[in-house]
C-alpha cells in the first residue's frame, strides 16, 4: 500500500476512521496516481490535467484542493494559475442541474447556469484545453444533460477517444476525491469540537 495519501493531505490530517477500510483507501490513492503520476500521454499532458484539477477544485470551492492542485500547476505552468482562477470564478454555480427523461423524476428537473470558454480563454490555453474546461463544468454541474454532441465538441477541439475517456475519468475521480475529503474534513472538525 502507498505511504503517501492525497485524501489525508486534502483533509489536513489522517483520520483513524480511514484505517478501517485499507483497501478502499489504497484504491483511491492508486486512482490518483494513475491519473497524475508517470503521465505519458502527450495529447493530455500533466499540466493540462492539473489545470483541470485546479478548475474543478475551484468549482467545488475546496480551498485545500485548490491550493494543492494550483501549486502543482504553478510548478509546470505558472502563468495558467490566474487564468484558471478567472475561468472558474466566471463558471462557478450551484447544482447539479439538468433534465431527466420523461417519468417520475422530471419533477426534479432544474435549470442552471451553463458556461463556455470565451475567446480570451481559448487564446490563452488553446482550443483543446478550453473545451476540456467546458466539458468539466458540464460534468460537475450538468451531469444528466451530458449527451453525444458534447463528446463530438471535444473531438472537434482535438480530443481523441482515449483522451476523452481519461478526461471523463479525471473529472469523475476529482468529484469523488473532493467530496470525500470535504466530508472527512467536516467529520474531523465535528469530532475535534467534542
Amino acid at each position: 500500500m502507498s505511504q503517501y495519501d492525497i485524501i489525508d493531505e486534502l483533509v489536513g490530517s489522517p483520520l483513524e476512521l480511514r484505517k478501517r477500510r485499507p483497501i478502499t483507501k489504497d484504491q483511491a490513492q492508486k486512482s490518483y496516481e494513475a491519473l497524475f503520476s508517470n503521465v505519458k500521454d502527450s495529447g493530455f499532458s500533466l499540466k493540462d490535467r492539473l489545470a483541470i484539477a485546479t478548475f474543478v477544485s475551484r468549482l467545488h470551492g475546496f480551498d485545500n484542493a485548490i491550493n494543492f492542485y494550483e501549486n502543482e500547476l504553478k510548478e509546470l505552468q505558472p502563468d495558467w494559475a490566474k487564468i484558471i482562477e478567472e475561468a472558474a470564478n466566471a463558471a462557478k454555480s450551484t447544482g447539479p442541474f439538468g433534465r431527466y427523461p420523461d417519468g417520475p423524476l422530471t419533477k426534479e428537473n432544474t435549470v442552471g447556469k451553463s458556461w463556455s470558454a470565451g475567446a480570451e480563454l481559448k487564446n490563452s490555453l488553446g482550443e483543446k484545453l478550453a473545451a476540456a474546461l467546458k466539458h468539466s463544468h458540464l460534468l460537475v454541474f450538468h451531469p444528466r444533460d451530458s449527451e453525444p454532441t458534447h463528446l463530438e465538441a471535444l473531438k472537434q477541439a482535438g480530443w481523441n477517444n482515449d483522451e476523452i475517456v481519461t478526461l471523463s475519468q479525471l473529472v469523475a475521480f476529482l468529484s469523488f476525491q473532493l467530496r470525500l475529503a470535504l466530508g472527512l474534513q467536516a467529520l474531523f472538525a465535528f469530532k475535534s469540537a467534542d
